[in-house]
């Protein structure tokens, strides 16, 4: 509807505080025919100052604010602008913005703070009847007419178009200022919310400071009766001083309430919760004051009985301290007890790694028995052998004086040596022993060989030395790394 994008000013002003007669209309017709521009003559008069943000707008009849215009158009500022004059101005509106109906409208003049200082008298848009006027044409006339509205449905086609473009923009224009009178509506309510809400706080303060007063005043009373009660009443003394301690903790709740308070001010989005809260505490504040005076009364009452039961908690102290001995005590048991099971617990982290290394060496040992079995078995053939072997030297007829000789009549292959893990010690030695001279002595184990003048004793000792006893049993063995291993066995028992 509005030739611009810019809104006019316009106020909430009612038609009482208007003046109509600072502009005056013109020439104003009673009716205007629909799809033609129109022309408004008005003058202005000397009582009004024209400024730039004046306008003129066509109002349905029955208006009842500036805000109920149906199109507009900025009226032109005047040239020649003297104080006493008047002056005579013209505003064209255009076809396309004006009202398709058939209601009655006027003219009015609205100043730049929305206020109307002029109106025309009310007109009407519709077509004139047959009987007002008896139009006569020619053909060139009619020619020129019809190129005329050629003209004007060209001009009109632009003007659809532009008017669709500005009704878009016109849309989302009005759709912001709802919003934003929404917003304004919102805002306002929330100022007055505030308002009451700050006279509220205000009203709640001056009540808690004079209560805080009269906490004070009774404060001080019982100060002075406290200190008339002596020695005998240090127990009552200690209640009073829990008291001060607790209006001194209000105090400073106090403080913090105002601090509070100041804070809502800035913070308006938390008023209500933090008022809610503020007359929360001030009620607990009257509850505790209330109290502390009843306190106050029956301590007064009550003096008396007081002592008899600062005797009775005394005792109970006294009772208190031996069950904080024996609770002291029980807590030393119990971490001596947790001390233990913690040794218990280790102890038997460690005899499970015990059980599992003594399975291992159960194992083993199983394993080095079955060994052992087999080599004591390869010892008592071996030691019968030897034995057998022993027996023939000295048996031997000149075992004095040649020791080798008989030696190299022992069977090559005797028939035990094939059942043996290491073989028979003495089949290579005696083998040796009959390739060679029969004068030398050569020891069968380590293959030491001897003179002539060696006795046959220490021959035999000699040999007897390569023979190691177990000192645990009655075995014996001549290979060195089977009798370690026999030693093991005993050593793993």
């Amino acid at each position: 509807m509005d030739e611009t994008l810019d809104e006019p000013p316009t106020s909430a002003v009612f038609l009482d505080n208007c003046h109509f007669s600072q502009v005056i209309f013109n020439n104003v017709e009673k009716f205007y025919v629909p799809g033609g521009d129109i022309t408004c003559y008005y003058t202005l008069t000397q009582h009004i100052t024209p400024r730039r943000k004046d306008w003129v707008g066509i109002f349905r009849v029955g208006w009842k604010t500036t805000r109920e215009y149906y199109t507009f158009m900025w009226a032109p500022f005047p040239v020649d602008l003297s104080g006493d004059s008047v002056v005579q101005q013209q505003i064209q509106f255009r076809a396309y913005y004006l009202p398709k109906d058939d209601e009655y409208y006027q003219f009015c003049y609205v100043d730049e703070e929305g206020v109307v200082r002029g109106a025309s008298v009310p007109f009407q848009f519709r077509a004139e009847t047959e009987d007002d006027i008896l139009v006569v044409t020619t053909q060139g006339e009619v020619e020129e007419i019809e190129q005329q509205n050629k003209d004007l449905l060209k001009e009109n086609k632009e003007l659809k178009e532009s008017c669709l473009c500005l009704q878009k923009q016109n849309l989302g224009l009005q759709e912001e200022l709802r919003l934003a009178q929404e917003k304004m509506k919102e805002l306002e309510g929330e100022v007055c919310f505030l308002q009451t809400g700050n006279l509220e706080l205000r009203r709640a303060q001056e009540l808690q400071a004079g209560e805080m007063s009269s906490a004070q005043m009774n404060l001080a009373s019982v100060r002075e009766q406290n200190l008339t009660l002596g020695k005998e009443n240090k127990e009552l003394q200690k209640g009073l001083e829990s008291l001060r301690s607790s209006c001194e903790k209000l105090e400073l709740e106090g403080n913090f309430l105002k601090e509070e308070n100041k804070r809502l001010t800035e913070q308006n989005g938390c008023k209500e919760r933090e008022l809610q809260q503020f007359k929360e505490h001030n009620q607990e504040v009257s509850s505790e004051k209330e109290q502390l005076e009843n306190r106050l009364k029956t301590t007064l009452d009550h003096m008396d009985q007081l002592q008899s039961q600062v005797l009775n908690q005394e005792k109970e102290m006294e009772s208190l301290v031996q069950m904080d001995h024996d609770k002291t005590e029980q807590l030393e048991h119990l971490k001596e007890e947790n001390r233990q099971l913690r040794i218990t617990v280790t102890e038997q982290h460690q005899n499970r790694d015990l059980a599992k290394e003594l399975e291992e060496k159960n194992h083993l040992f199983q394993i080095l028995q079955r060994k052992k079995d087999e080599i004591d078995e390869k010892n008592l053939r071996l030691r019968q052998e030897n034995n057998e072997l022993l027996m023939r030297l000295s048996e031997s007829s000149d075992y004095s004086a040649r020791v080798a000789v008989p030696l190299a009549q022992v069977p090559t292959r005797p028939p035990e040596s094939a059942n043996l893990l290491f073989g028979n010690p003495y089949y290579n030695s005696l083998e040796s022993s009959a390739v060679n001279v029969p004068s030398v002595k050569k020891c069968p184990l380590c293959h030491e060989v001897f003179s002539d003048d060696i006795g046959p004793r220490q021959y035999e000792d000699h040999v007897r030395s390569h023979i190691l006893d177990c000192p645990f049993c009655d075995e014996t063995f001549e290979d060195k790394q089977v009798y370690d291993d026999h030693m093991y066995c005993h050593s793993l028992e």
